[in-house]
């Protein structure tokens, strides 16, 4: 009796078949870009008036011109644009570039027209200069802790301690500043209190095969207490500890005089930069560099990588300790690279668990986990920039902005994403 082999149909066609998995995927994204193009369409008819995008802060050198433009037409051209991306993107599946290509129109349709209908009619210009600084300083701390989280799971270590490595470098930042009233001396401390905290991760994830989430949960609870007790014996009453020097911004000679661009980018506090330059030290590492393959070898099938002789623990203890010092920039931004003296664990405000989702957004990829937190930060900075205009939403509403935009933007665009094989599996060597 002889077997039936059932040929797909698009085989030998060159044409790839769209799983339903994909389908359902691309026909949920292009409902939810339906729906919120409907809603800025009928934004823009019920308003009306003149919106005004200041490109200039009021103390710039430079000043540059204020846009005013008729904020419905513009609103509702935004949302025509959305509609009809939508409606591309359910009517059947494209070749790519499209997907990305309407994706980044998508985007940016819905950002110029929510800021020009939230100013239409407003006193007050909507100040772009400090929407972006903004964007960027609440992304800083994201990122580094994104970077932290990227190298850890890319190895196999689930980090959900990235909170409570940054409250322990944190803390330390400010201890050891507040004593040198040194930054450097600050931030090189926060550095070894993110290795040590990564060490400890490594240590009983690795050695002693804890579960990773539960050991992350308690690196985090530790940190809070103990940073709190220590605080309140040693430190709540000591003048010289609580007198903490800030970083200055670095402004970059010549850059830093550009029109628009100069005081966004060239103007910025170091960590800012670091941040960015570590952005392309991790993508660099983990994508160009041999020990980056080892370092995503041992996450995806570690077995296989130690039957060709990689040492499987070292290299994930190795990938833990750098995310550590990731880790540690990302807890000194939050005293010497922004606000000075620690008064609490709650210095870190969640950040920590923000950047694990920006690193699950993002793929567990460098370059698009920053991406995903900077999209965290311009939400962020949204919602105060707003506040200062006569918008016709709600306080409240405009609170709830950032983690309204991460539903959107988790539930209907991103879809389901493939952690590393092995992230968060106990390796055990094979004899």
């Amino acid at each position: 009796m002889s077997a039936q082999v059932v040929v797909p149909e698009a085989v030998g066609t060159g044409k790839s078949v769209e799983s339903a998995e994909s389908r359902r995927q691309r026909h949920s994204s292009a409902v939810l870009i339906i729906v919120v193009g409907l809603l800025l369409l009928w934004a823009g008819i019920v308003s009306e008036g003149t919106s005004r995008i200041a490109l200039s802060d009021a103390l710039d050198d430079v000043q540059l011109p204020t846009l005013s433009m008729p904020g419905p037409p513009i609103t509702i051209l935004c949302a025509l644009l959305l509609l009809g991306v939508g409606a591309a993107m359910l009517w059947r599946r494209l070749p790519k570039p499209w997907p990305a290509v309407l994706g980044t129109v998508a985007g940016l349709a819905l950002v110029v027209g929510f800021i020009v209908w939230s100013a239409t009619g407003s006193p007050s210009p909507f100040t772009l200069t400090n929407q972006l600084n903004g964007t960027l300083q609440y992304a800083t701390p994201i990122i580094l802790g994104a970077m932290c989280g990227v190298l850890s799971e890319r190895a196999g270590v689930v980090n959900v301690a990235i909170e409570g490595q940054m409250i322990l470098a944190a803390f330390t930042a400010s201890v050891v500043t507040g004593s040198t009233q040194s930054v450097w001396a600050g931030l090189f401390a926060a550095t070894l209190a993110g290795l040590l905290s990564a060490a400890l991760l490594g240590v009983f994830a690795l050695k002693y095969l804890m579960d990773h989430v539960v050991l992350g949960v308690v690196i985090n609870l530790l940190a809070a207490g103990f940073t709190d007790f220590m605080y309140n014996q040693l430190v709540k009453d000591a003048a010289g500890l609580n007198s903490v020097p800030v970083m200055a911004p670095l402004r970059i000679p010549l850059l830093e005089q550009i029109p628009f661009l100069g005081p966004i980018l060239f103007a910025q506090r170091p960590l800012t930069y670091i941040a960015i330059v570590g952005v392309v030290v991790v993508w660099f590492v983990l994508y160009k560099t041999k020990w980056g393959l080892r370092v995503r070898s041992v996450g995806e099938h570690p077995h296989a990588a130690d039957t060709v002789g990689i040492n499987v623990i070292s290299t994930k203890f190795q990938a833990v300790l750098l995310g550590g010092v990731f880790a540690g920039f990302a807890g000194a931004f939050f005293t010497i690279g922004n606000s000075g003296a620690f008064q609490n664990s709650g210095v870190a405000a969640g950040n920590g668990f923000i950047a694990l989702a920006a690193v699950i957004m993002g793929r567990w990829h460098p370059v698009l986990a920053s991406l995903m937190a900077l999209f965290f930060g311009f939400s962020r900075q949204l919602a105060q920039t707003l506040s200062l205009l006569d918008t016709p939403m709600p306080s409240d509403l405009l609170n709830a902005l950032p983690y309204i935009f991460t539903v959107i933007a988790v539930a209907g665009l991103i879809g389901r994403v493939r952690a590393p094989a092995a992230d968060g599996v106990p390796y055990v060597k094979s004899h």
